[in-house]
């Protein structure tokens, strides 16, 4: 099935402007559990409840609102996010260009996958081409969901890829651990010996040799008990997706 694109805009510097496609680079693979009554064995749900009428609410009498102190709002209606005077709504801003090196991973957010729309293939890989060539990426700005993101650009196989990133106030680091104020001091031979053992490891990045072997013990588990309740059970009922998923870690 084809992805569904989450945003469409545009990329932007200088005078160039790259028309895009925006799409979640990632997917989850977490299996997920619901909540059963005990003594029936039915799906406990969780309703939208309003206690002051005691009655479950429909989606569509909710609204968005902004709680500027206790149990006190400021409503918001759909045009006050639409109608925000911020660029980065529908442009992709580059505001600089900077070695991949340099920016540490802790900031990293959201991968998403960038397409180009058909008058704007070109270009889109020039910039891939030039990134690629001058060993750097881009930074910009964009907004995706009513947030303004700092985000990434750079060459992803045949494509480009962006990053969202945390702000710098979003990253805690390390002030809050008790570390200790001077470095341990080490001798010539436990560092030799370290080194050692890091050049043994030493290799090229390999995403394939690795998978998640307790989701893959989770999956056999549930496998075992499915195949205890239904022993002719066949991969076309409701759990067809859990057993292609454990097929294809075979």
């Amino acid at each position: 099935m084809a992805r569904r694109s989450i945003w469409n805009g545009a990329i932007s510097f200088g005078m160039v402007v790259i028309p895009v496609k925006l799409y979640p680079a990632t997917d989850s693979k977490d299996i997920n559990f619901v909540n059963l009554h005990s003594t029936c064995e039915n799906r406990i749900r969780q309703p939208r409840y309003c206690p002051h009428h005691e009655a479950t609410v429909e989606s569509g009498e909710i609204i968005r609102a902004y709680e500027y102190a206790k149990d006190q709002y400021i409503k918001m209606a759909d045009s006050d996010f639409d109608d925000l005077p911020v660029p980065s709504r529908h442009t992709i801003n580059i505001t600089q260009f900077v070695d991949l090196a340099s920016v540490d991973p802790i900031f990293y957010d959201k991968s998403y996958s960038l397409e180009p729309q058909e008058i704007g293939v070109k270009p889109f890989y020039l910039l891939k081409q030039s990134l690629e060539s001058s060993g750097r990426v881009a930074i910009a700005k964009v907004s995706i969901r009513q947030k303004e993101n700092v985000c990434l650009l750079r060459p992803f196989e045949q494509g480009l890829m962006m990053e969202t990133m945390h702000f710098p106030d979003e990253v805690r680091g390390m002030n809050e651990l008790n570390l200790p104020e001077e470095e341990a001091e080490f001798t010539k031979q436990e560092m030799d010996m370290a080194a050692t053992l890091i050049d043994q490891l030493t290799g090229e990045f390999d995403p394939s040799l690795y998978r998640d072997e307790y989701r893959v013990a989770l999956e056999q588990v549930i496998e075992a008990k499915l195949t205890r309740c239904w022993p002719g059970a066949h991969p076309s009922n409701r759990n067809a997706p859990l057993r292609n998923r454990w097929r294809r870690n075979q």
